[in-house]
């Protein structure tokens, strides 16, 4: 396989369903047209990350939740074998008690080979009412240039260094972000970090300035750190791919997937030199000050 290429949807959402399936789908088309092999969607794409206020009634915001098996996915689904590109819809899955934020990645033959909710649900926030996934996922999607293994994780995971790492144990090539929050500077150092640390290529993408407390800058790390000048002479590299401006439009990440393969099989991140023995305070359930936080839910 040589390169991979992830179109990341930057797009300003509307509040009725029926016209985001309607522009997600044309921008479908356009991902297509400037050669994409998976077109990424920003978070829960179907309402646009919306949540509900102070006085909004919780059970009239539920019934804007879908099924994995409604119109809103099986359009996606017909799109994807149609354009024969994968495509990551994002959307607030219908789930018992509380909703789910998901995001299902569909192959080009239409079939969807990953569901993943969000396990990092922002508890401090509306957030709250959406029920966290269960665990983090891969898998294999097929391109007309060759197969890959992707996952995803989903805006506040990004900030959790488990989130990358264990879909990098579980063999992950390129993690998928769908985003909707501000894009600053040390949000960019995490998604950095999390490429570097765990030799991933690493694709987000964010709604556009103009959605409520977002700004654009959809973007991609490749996670290759060096790169050999010369005979045995190794030279630090910028791990960005790509960065969009703030404005709606598409922006195009290709991943040299030839180059990430070869350089994880040679440098010393990932799982390389791990000492997993040692990590057993990591799955520790005990929480002591200063991070005790009253609405957190483990």
């Amino acid at each position: 396989m040589s390169f991979f290429k992830v179109a990341l949807l930057q797009l300003i959402p509307s509040n009725d369903q029926s016209d985001n399936l309607k522009k997600g789908l044309k921008f479908c088309e356009i991902a297509k047209q400037l050669g994409a092999d998976l077109a990424l969607f920003p978070e829960m794409w179907n309402i646009g990350y919306n949540f509900p206020d102070e006085g909004y009634r919780i059970k009239e915001w539920k019934k804007n939740a879908i099924d994995t098996d409604g119109e809103f996915i099986e359009k996606h689904k017909e799109q994807a074998k149609k354009l024969n590109m994968a495509i990551a819809i994002t959307y607030l899955e219908k789930w018992p008690i509380l909703p789910r934020n998901t995001v299902s990645i569909i192959d080009r033959l239409g079939n969807c080979v990953l569901t993943y909710a969000k396990v990092h649900t922002c508890d401090f926030s509306c957030e709250a009412n959406c029920t966290p996934g269960d665990d983090f996922y891969t898998a294999e999607l097929n391109t007309e240039s060759g197969n890959i293994k992707v996952g995803a994780m989903i805006c506040y995971d990004r900030e959790f260094p488990e989130s990358a790492r264990i879909l990098m144990l579980k063999g992950a090539e390129i993690i998928l972000v769908p985003n909707a929050c501000d894009i600053e500077d040390n949000r960019r150092c995490q998604l950095k970090t999390r490429a570097y640390e765990n030799m991933v290529g690493i694709a987000m993408a964010n709604y556009a300035a103009g959605k409520d407390n977002c700004n654009g800058h959809s973007l991609a790390y490749d996670g290759i750190a060096f790169y050999e000048k010369s005979s045995g002479v190794f030279v630090s590299r910028d791990t960005l791919v790509v960065e969009a401006g703030e404005t709606e439009g598409i922006i195009l990440a290709e991943f040299d997937i030839n180059k990430i393969r070869n350089y994880r099989k040679n440098e010393c991140w990932g799982n390389s030199y791990r000492k997993p023995s040692k990590y057993s305070i990591l799955i520790s359930k005990e929480v002591e000050e200063p991070f005790v936080r009253e609405d957190s839910r483990r």
